[in-house]
């Protein structure tokens, strides 16, 4: 299992669809290395420049319905590729949720009101997220200060997490 921490990529817009993940361009691509240098580079959003504020990012927490659009597996990709296992979020589009899962990566979701705090809170600040599976919280570090949400995954999305995702789940359990 990876360890699902790091300094957060604050995205905050809601409805970022995986042609803003990855554009469809670079789908000939065959290696998860190739689209990583293309990641977010078509986001439009105040305060916020790829790949610049990509760079030492491990998690991005973001607004309602992240990943909507196609069902491709490059979004998740692109974001493993840089580093990125955590998303933090108020709703997912279905496909992609499972996509992270299936790629052993953590999708959570917490309340829109959770959400509004964290960003009224901690968007401008350099901020680190630890997601622990055994406890079900996140923890955000600040400047030394720590707070915790809870959070949940149903017991087989813990176990793809644990296994590194839907490949290795299969070979252990088929």
């Amino acid at each position: 299992m990876e360890k699902f921490n790091g300094q957060v990529l604050f995205l905050n817009k809601a409805d970022i669809n995986t042609d803003e993940i990855i554009p469809a361009k670079y789908l000939t691509e065959i290696s998860k290395q190739g689209i990583g240098s293309h990641l977010l580079e078509d986001l439009e959003l105040e305060h916020f420049s790829a790949p610049k504020d990509i760079i030492g990012k491990a998690a991005i927490i973001t607004r309602s319905n992240f990943g909507c659009g196609s069902s491709r597996e490059h979004a998740p990709w692109a974001l493993a590729a840089n580093g990125i296992n955590l998303v933090i979020a108020e709703s997912y589009a279905r496909i992609f949720r499972r996509n992270i899962f299936n790629c052993g990566m953590l999708a959570i979701e917490l309340s829109k009101e959770e959400i509004d705090y964290i960003f009224n809170k901690y968007r401008f600040l350099k901020t680190d997220v630890k997601a622990d599976t055994a406890s079900m919280e996140i923890i955000l570090t600040e400047n030394q200060k720590k707070e915790k949400f809870a959070f949940s995954i149903s017991d087989f999305d813990k176990a793809l997490v644990k296994t590194g995702g839907w490949v290795n789940f299969a070979e252990s359990h088929y």
